[in-house]
């Protein structure tokens, strides 16, 4: 009989390892497979079970996969591993990464988008699919993503077998990540049994809150010859589903001077003549009001409201391979995986749009608590508007990649790789269209409750007459993101337990977006609209009834919306008009308007890598202990061009860096089922993508400019690892691990105050044409502008430690209570650095003061935990997950707020399987059972509400067929 899969496993193609793991897995029904560096699974050809051995199947399974990879690695780290070909544990890639100790996750429409590892997100991620480096981007979510970070709701989690992840470095693997590189994996025909192997499955997915229940599908066929030498295989998911995030939202809290406050003016002819000015113009009353100087200086929410976010989601994706091995020395393989991501976001709001009016809002009755917010209110002339916006967007990605391993000796062997992948995000539609009641009176709210605030409108606002429509958008845009590599690894072992090795690559990563707007606000300052010409406008100074500032709203250019369940108190305003998107764009003819550039979205950065590795594998014994130990240097050239628009010029900056990066990882074996871990290593991870571009963008609402720095340094960090793991039985793990980053510097902003906006080079065109700056030029010319710019800041220091427990209950009793286990995980870390703000203005109208604040670094949680409960006896499983992560920050704010970012979160998932025949499952899985709610706070300290949204429970029932 042939062998099959013999040639040995490379250290730097451990990714392989778990793929085969879960394949032969499934394959032979055993967890006899064993992951090895220097040893592959074998096949159920090569050694059937003894007659004395527990045949372990199911959830287990897959559990001792995973541990059985970890186990045998020289660095650090953790496996998920399919327990069966096309059956992922759970239904998102992110929400199986965030059971791994030290991996939290940030979730984007109640489904898991991108991860933090140890502390850094995913920015300092590198992720590969089938070995080859690649990031995928996805236009859904409050705002796409420009940037390095991996979107994991890209990809239906069924096209994948196993992920891997490194949490330390060494020379032979890829560059670039200062957190972890994970490693996507997908089929391996070569590893499945002899003959045909076909597995579907069709699953119902129910949101409660939606009330949407939408197909989830998934196939896959497989054939492998009986000689072993050639395999095929082709999977395919479909996943179509409707969610809703229901909930209310602030757009950040700020600062700003009124009309007047409880009776009295702010604002008045002149310093010495005090006869009151209206709604706007004037002088500010500095000093002379105490009421105007405290609601002055109070935060207040900038544009209260409450709404629904409705997400229209569909996932096509398609996997295959080819595998030819002619001989035990040669194996070629090619790979493809193509993923279409549809997306439809729908928001519907209902508002007070204090934000820039400011001016000509009456406040009555305000209430502060003790940190300085104006927590209630009454407001009169206050600007009620409703939003309606719709996005539509497709990300399509694929990838083709091909490998050649061959073996010219015993003891000499390479592996050739390379391929090409591309992601782009596009965004064909993304439109608002706004009505505005400029005036409305009797206007209140309360966020005595942050969370859960009440809203309430005075004047009708399910009356057309009331509105008019003054406002219309449209931005389309479209980001690429592509990828090609290619490398050469070389293994030579030079004696028994003695290996080097070599490799060089080479990668070309390149990013462009593009971005257009057909903006418009219906009037300026007077004369005929913006539009259609057909109305003469008010001067933007009148205010009141009379004034014209949009387009009579009638019955036909509205709809009635309908608040449901987001979280409000009794009392809340729940009924109010939005637009009509079809009757609107059409009546305005918005999608005729020519295109008009968006400067700062219209930029890109070209790398490319070249260098290469040398590493030393060892293993073998030391005055009678055990050992195995890899240490190396990886060497790396980056080669960068970034473009973008300066002025209405595109200027393109060119620059290069090198870096030499040593690294080692020791294992030691005291004991047969103990290990110790340590790693030392040095890494880099290179800017973000949107800091690189040379131009900027503006803000004529809150007066600032961004703009980009070419010359930024990547983050360099020196990272130090040290484990005890405790593999105490079968399938069992006790472990604990410190780790400990140095990072040199991490990307501050800087910022520049009392600049006019002529000084910052960038045409008027790329202001928002609704905003005060480009309504009022006169403001252009104000030293009011705030330049921003990333720069090299500080350094940081992150150490933390995990906890992880895997626990199968047979290893203390038989039978019944053998077939449950528990596992489970914790993460604390501490880390400190020094973020340059801008914080409160001191002087009512001033600008605000930069300060310098000490916090935790970006996207870290001081805690994390989460635990699995299961229950499995081949037949019948069941599961209860449940995961905690404590609040974090995302870095800078805006508008005096310090460090914004999210309140604690805990979700609870659970499932139960049973399994009829050998080839029908059926399943019932719910996620987000306690129905959560996603808190977003403005400020850090205090707790401002940014939004606190809800999703509903998902609920999916399905079948499984294999044969």
């Amino acid at each position: 009989m042939r062998r099959q899969n013999t040639r040995r496993a490379t250290g730097h193609s451990i990714f392989k390892a778990a793929l085969l793991a879960g394949c032969a897995l499934a394959a032979t029904g055993t967890a006899q497979a064993q992951v090895a560096e220097g040893e592959q699974p074998t096949t159920v050809e090569d050694e059937a079970p003894a007659a004395d051995e527990i045949v372990v199947t199911g959830f287990r399974q897959s559990l001792e996969a995973a541990i059985n990879l970890k186990r045998t690695s020289v660095g650090a780290i953790d496996a998920i591993v399919a327990e069966d070909i096309a059956k992922f544990p759970d239904q998102n890639l992110a929400e199986s990464l965030q059971r791994i100790p030290g991996i939290s996750i940030t979730r984007d429409a109640g489904e898991g988008r991108a991860i933090t590892v140890r502390g850094l997100s995913s920015q300092f991620t590198r992720v590969r699919v089938n070995g080859l480096e690649t990031v995928a981007t996805s236009t859904d979510g409050a705002s796409a993503n420009r940037d390095r970070a991996f979107d994991f709701n890209v990809f239906a989690s069924e096209l994948f077998s196993s992920i891997v992840v490194h949490k330390t470095a060494e020379a032979s693997l890829d560059e670039g990540s200062l957190g972890a590189v994970v490693d996507l994996n997908t089929g391996n025909p070569l590893a499945a049994k002899a003959g045909f192997t076909a597995v579907g499955s069709a699953v119902v997915s129910y949101n409660d809150l939606s009330e949407y229940a939408g197909p989830r599908l998934a196939g896959l066929l497989s054939w492998r010859n009986d000689a072993g030498t050639f395999g095929v295989s082709l999977s395919a998911a479909y996943q179509k589903t409707q969610v809703l995030e229901l909930g209310n939202n602030t757009v950040r809290w700020a600062q700003a001077r009124f009309d007047s406050v409880n009776g009295a003016p702010c604002f008045t002819t002149s310093a010495t003549n005090l006869t009151a000015v209206r709604n706007s113009g004037g002088v500010y009353t500095n000093g002379r009001s105490a009421a105007c100087d405290q609601a002055s200086l109070a935060f207040h929410p900038r544009i209260p409201r409450y709404g629904e976010v409705k997400h229209d989601r569909e996932r096509l994706g398609i996997t295959g391979s080819i595998q030819f091995a002619p001989t035990d020395m040669t194996k070629f393989s090619i790979d493809g995986l193509y993923s279409r991501f549809n997306s439809d976001r729908r928001e519907r709001w209902g508002e007070v749009l204090l934000r820039s009016n400011e001016r000509s809002i009456d406040v009555v009755n305000p209430v502060y608590d003790a940190n300085n917010n104006m927590i209630s209110a009454t407001l009169n002339d206050a600007w009620v508007r409703t939003e309606h916006y719709l996005r539509e967007s497709t990300t399509e990605f694929y990838q083709v990649g091909g490998t050649w391993d061959q073996d010219l000796s015993d003891s000499f062997r390479f592996t050739l790789l390379g391929g090409i992948s591309k992601s782009t995000a596009d965004i064909p539609v993304e439109t608002t269209i706004v009505f505005d009641d400029r005036d409305a009176q009797g206007y209140s709210y309360d966020y005595t409750d942050m969370k859960r605030p009440k809203l309430t409108f005075g004047t009708s606002v399910t009356d057309p007459a009331v509105f008019q429509l003054a406002e219309i958008r449209d931005r389309p845009s479209e980001i690429v993101n592509q990828f090609k590599t290619a490398q050469l690894r070389t293994e030579w072992d030079v004696t028994d337990g003695f290996t080097v090795k070599a490799g060089v690559v080479w990668r070309r990563f390149e990013f462009d977006t593009v971005a257009f707007t057909r903006d418009t606000a219906v009037c300026g300052n007077g004369g005929l609209d913006r539009v259609l010409g057909t109305i003469t406008c008010s001067a933007s100074s009148v205010f009141g009834p009379t004034a014209v500032y949009g387009f009579p709203v009638t019955p036909q250019l509205s709809e009635l919306f309908q608040l449901g369940k987001a979280g409000q108190p009794a009392g809340n305003t729940n009924a109010w008009l939005v637009p009509n998107l079809d009757a609107t764009t059409e009546f305005t003819k918005l999608y005729s308007r020519p295109l008009a550039l968006d400067a700062g979205n219209n930029r890109g950065v070209q790398e490319t890598t070249k260098g290469g590795y040398l590493q030393f594998d060892a293993k073998g014994d030391l005055f009678g202990l055990e050992y195995a130990l890899n240490a190396g240097i990886r060497y790396v050239k980056t080669e960068q061009s970034s473009y973008g628009l300066v002025g209405a010029v595109e200027a393109t900056i060119e620059r290069s860096y090198d870096d030499w990066l040593p690294s080692a990882n020791l294992a030691i074996f005291p004991a047969q089922n103990l290990i110790i871990r340590a790693a030392a290593a040095e890494v880099i991870t290179r800017p973000t993508l949107g800091s690189l571009t040379p131009g900027g963008s503006a803000d004529g609402f809150n007066f600032r400019v961004n703009s980009g720095n070419p010359f930024l340094e990547p983050f360099r960090a020196t990272n130090y690892d040290l484990a005890i793991e405790w593999y105490f039985a079968p399938q069992a793990l006790l472990s604990i691990a410190g780790f400990i980053k140095n990072v040199d510097s991490f990307t501050q902003t800087a910022a520049i105050t009392e600049a006019t906006f002529a000084q910052t080079g960038l045409p008027v065109s790329v202001l928002n044409p609704s905003s005060p700056a480009a309504l009022n030029p006169a403001l252009l010319n104000q030293p009011i502008w705030t330049l921003t710019t990333p720069v090299n800041g500080t350094g940081a220091k992150l150490k933390g430690v995990e906890i992880a427990a895997q626990i199968p209950f047979s290893a203390f009793t038989d039978g019944f209570f053998g077939n449950f286990g528990i596992l489970a995980n914790a993460t604390f870390i501490d880390s400190n650095a020094d973020f340059i703000v801008q914080g409160p203005a001191t002087t009512p109208g001033g600008a605000l003061v930069n300060v310098t604040r000490r916090a935790a670094l970006a996207n870290v949680s001081k805690r994390s935990y989460n635990g699995t409960f299961y229950y499995d006896d081949g037949k019948f499983s069941a599961r209860i997950m449940g995961t905690y992560r404590s609040r974090w920050h995302e870095g800078a704010s805006g508008t005096g707020n310090i460090l914004e970012g999210y309140g604690s979160q805990f979700n609870l998932d659970a499932s139960i399987r049973y399994k009829f025949t050998e080839w029908l499952e059926v399943s019932l899985e719910g996620n987000n059972l306690t129905d959560t709610y996603r808190y977003r706070f403005t400020d850090f300290d205090a707790d401002r509400n940014y939004e606190n949204n809800h999703f509903g429970r998902t609920f999916f029932l399905g079948a499984r067929f294999k044969y």
